[in-house]
């Protein structure tokens, strides 16, 4: 195995990473001549958790950091990035479980000075019992846990910011974009920021489980967020590209609009309704977020 020091950067916010940070602690100590540091940095959280996460800022090998005041998505990654001590970043989600004990093997098996490894993310096989965490739950396997060689056909959209390594002379030039104060697409610029400066992107099957489900009330309304950044984008100039943009603004000031508004205006509650029940269709899912995207443009 190659020799490489590596800095584990996890950004946390009102979640107990006790769990995540005790495994990515043991597998590091197992990297035989791999330097490892983790650094958590909790961007504000109530403290309840603040409480129950200070106990890994005594654990070897990692810094647990309080924070003043929220940074958000993007500051508070670009800050660890700026805080880290090595040559190779991985980000990981705070809501996140390792999989198996080989997860921090296989990225440093992969490390190149070239490219961003994307491992990916994937949710529990089961369906949750309690079913006001269906939408987010059935929207993330049906969506977001797709393999390797599916994602690397569409290297760049295929890219989220929850579980991935690169190199911190690749991140430095780029960063996240410090506009976006509230979730959403911040994955999506740094990905049109990849593509634009050349980086390459290798899709690896070395995923993460998103165990962080949110109720489905809360999964909709972080997805109102990302679609006002969406928009905000899109009006910034960004060039900013995804399918359901471009199905809006084939549809936005056409006669259809009015059509699907009006329709929108009556049937919005009963979309809701039915998202939040334990059989949460996900077309409906998309016919809501292009209706709430149309109402930003």
């Amino acid at each position: 195995m190659n020799q490489h020091a590596l800095s584990i950067l996890i950004p946390v916010y009102n979640y107990d990473v006790r769990q995540l940070v005790g495994a990515l602690q043991q597998q590091a100590a197992a990297l035989h001549g791999v330097e490892v540091e983790i650094l958590c940095f909790d961007d504000a959280s109530q403290a309840a958790f603040r409480r129950l996460n200070a106990a890994v800022g005594e654990w070897a090998g990692v810094e647990y950091r309080l924070l003043p005041n929220n940074l958000g998505r993007s500051r508070i990654r670009n800050l660890l990035a700026r805080e880290a001590r090595h040559d190779y970043l991985l980000f990981i989600d705070c809501d996140s479980q390792v999989p198996d004990e080989k997860y921090l093997q296989r990225y440093v098996a992969a490390l190149s000075p070239n490219c961003l490894l994307y491992g990916g993310r994937i949710y529990q096989p089961q369906p949750p019992a309690d079913k006001s965490l269906m939408l987010h739950w059935k929207y993330g396997s049906v969506r977001e846990a797709r393999p390797a060689e599916e994602r690397q056909k569409q290297a760049y959209h295929s890219f989220m910011t929850n579980n991935f390594l690169i190199p911190r002379a690749l991140f430095q030039p780029i960063g996240f974009d410090e506009r976006l104060l509230q979730y959403g697409h911040e994955d999506t610029l740094f990905g049109m920021a990849l593509q634009a400066r050349g980086v390459r992107i290798l899709h690896l099957d070395n995923p993460l489980v998103h165990a962080g489900l949110e109720s489905s009330a809360t999964f909709m309304r972080k997805s109102r967020q990302a679609l006002e950044n969406l928009a905000f984008l899109h009006h910034q100039g960004t060039g900013i590209d995804t399918r359901l943009l471009r199905w809006a603004l084939r549809i936005h000031g056409r006669p259809s609009e009015m059509v699907l508004r009006t329709f929108w205006e009556g049937a919005r509650k009963g979309l809701e309704r039915q998202l939040c029940s334990a059989r949460p269709s996900l077309r409906l899912f998309d016919l809501y977020r292009l209706g709430c995207l149309l109402e930003e443009l």
